[in-house]
């Protein structure tokens, strides 16, 4: 597994409120890729998500109810350059006793995922994004430089 960062997810109580802090108080950019259930904004080099905590726990394989008893509604994203790269990869780090929380699927955004735990329950997501691509450096883009 290369040493990237693509996403930060952060699982949020309130989703417009929270866009609204990340958009309006802190001046973000707000990605026109964001949608109704989700927010982005890209940083430099990777992309920060607000995404409903109870989606994030649904979206990883995990029961909204662990909310109560310590998921962490944050997740970290590795993003790859091909479909298959996520089935090869979730299945490698399973043979090395990473805990896979939810196998790679496809997803209802055209991609392709799949979750796994580190030692201290910290969710990884190793996704294919036909949205966006990786540069040159690995960093995770939503639009090619000049582009936007």
């Amino acid at each position: 597994m290369q040493p990237r960062l693509s996403f930060l997810t952060l699982g949020v109580a309130d989703l417009a409120r929270a866009r609204a802090f990340y958009a309006e108080v802190l001046g973000w950019p707000l990605s026109p890729k964001s949608q109704e259930g989700v927010a982005f904004f890209q940083l430099n080099g990777f992309v920060l998500a607000l995404f409903p905590a109870v989606s994030l726990a649904r979206d990883a394989g995990l029961a909204p109810e662990q909310l109560a008893s310590g998921f962490k509604p944050i997740a970290l994203a590795h993003n790859v350059a091909e479909r298959d790269q996520v089935d090869a990869l979730l299945a490698s780090l399973a043979t090395q006793g990473a805990t896979i929380t939810k196998p790679a699927e496809d997803t209802f955004w055209g991609g392709r995922n799949g979750y796994f735990a580190d030692p201290d329950g910290y969710l990884w997501e190793v996704a294919w994004n036909p949205g966006g691509y990786l540069d040159a450096a690995g960093n995770f883009l939503f639009e090619a430089p000049g582009t936007a």
